[in-house]
């Protein structure tokens, strides 16, 4: 597992239908050794910080491995890494294998996993089409967030190297299709409430799971 591209932005004005939005997504690969801070790396910067960024949103990383996925969806979209508004773009890192709480060295920073990425209509903007953001959710390549444990310097060519793999066994996409699905059944809500005591999934996502399982409960 690797770093394949270390990808930044800074915040710019683009237009939106009739409106002017302020949006992150466009990033450009860089080169050398970046600093990874607790909220981003250097030369980087969230536009909007209600849904984007914070701590369990400091760092995104996304799969080389997607990018031949999606210019099969998208033959005539031209995608440079970083296309998907990713800090890194990695090769390896598969969401079916990856748990919430994996540990991780890249470079000299210490990384651990926090959720997958929801996408918002700047996705769609970066595409410059909406259907993106249904097939994305529904692909279950939803790239990874991080909290950042410990900071430090990274760059293109870094090993990825796995230093603790949690134990309570909730993948990146265990959470996708958990948010997705609203079957009532035992295996549907045994998961979801080892979800609600992740210790690293974020706050929002595990009252979200502690209020779906009341509701299939109730139905």
């Amino acid at each position: 597992m690797k770093v394949i591209s270390v990808n930044v932005g800074l915040p710019r004005q683009v237009s939106y239908g009739k409106r002017q939005v302020v949006t992150s997504i466009f990033k450009e690969p860089v080169e050398g050794r970046i600093k990874v801070t607790t909220l981003n790396l250097d030369g980087d910067e969230q536009a909007d910080l209600s849904v984007h960024g914070g701590f369990d949103k400091a760092v995104y990383s996304y799969s080389e491995e997607h990018y031949k996925y999606w210019k099969e969806v998208y033959p005539t979209i031209v995608m440079p890494f970083g296309m998907f508004g990713e800090n890194l773009t990695t090769q390896g890192l598969n969401e079916d294998a990856i748990n919430i709480g994996d540990q991780y060295q890249i470079g000299s920073s210490r990384l651990v996993v926090t959720q997958p990425r929801m996408p918002c209509y700047k996705l769609g903007i970066k595409f410059g089409r909406m259907d993106i953001l249904e097939k994305f959710v529904n692909s279950r390549r939803p790239g990874i967030y991080y909290r950042v444990l410990e900071e430090g310097e990274l760059g293109v060519g870094d090993n990825i190297k796995l230093l603790y793999r949690d134990e309570n066994n909730v993948t990146i996409n265990d959470i996708v299709s958990l948010y997705i699905n609203d079957r009532d059944d035992g295996e549907n809500i045994s998961k979801m409430k080892r979800a609600t005591k992740l210790e690293f999934l974020p706050e929002p996502w595990r009252i979200y799971f502690d209020q779906k399982i009341s509701r299939l409960r109730k139905s």
